[in-house]
């Protein structure tokens, strides 16, 4: 079973940066396409980035422009730069494998990380 861990969030100031990292055992990771969701208070979970095995990215709308998505299948890391963070980026961060064409995801999820931006 692949465990996820998630770390780097905190609390920034609007306009600030953070980066998040994602490690994940098993030897499966290299292969799968891998995401990073965030879930805002009273809001359901939503994509925010993906990217592939071959690191083709694709990006929400939300913050396309502002964070990047990157992985190192050599570490079983997957990453997140959020860079000119907003106060509605405000969120719990997790990391997670889309099943492709649906909203399920393969892994169970992980504790997630808490992500602050005040204004």
């Amino acid at each position: 079973q692949v465990q996820l861990v998630e770390s780097g969030g905190g609390l920034v100031q609007a306009g600030g940066s953070l980066r998040l990292s994602c490690t994940a055992s098993g030897s499966t990771f290299s292969i799968n396409t891998m995401a990073w969701y965030r879930q805002g208070p009273g809001k359901e979970r939503e994509l925010v980035a993906r990217i592939t095995s071959g690191s083709v990215t694709t990006y929400g709308d939300s913050v396309k422009g502002r964070f990047t998505i990157s992985r190192d299948n050599a570490k079983n890391a997957l990453y997140l730069q959020m860079n000119s963070l907003k106060p509605e980026d405000t969120a719990v961060y997790y990391c997670n494998a889309p099943l492709e064409g649906t909203r399920l995801v393969l892994f169970s999820w992980g504790q997630g990380t808490q992500v602050t931006v005040s204004s």
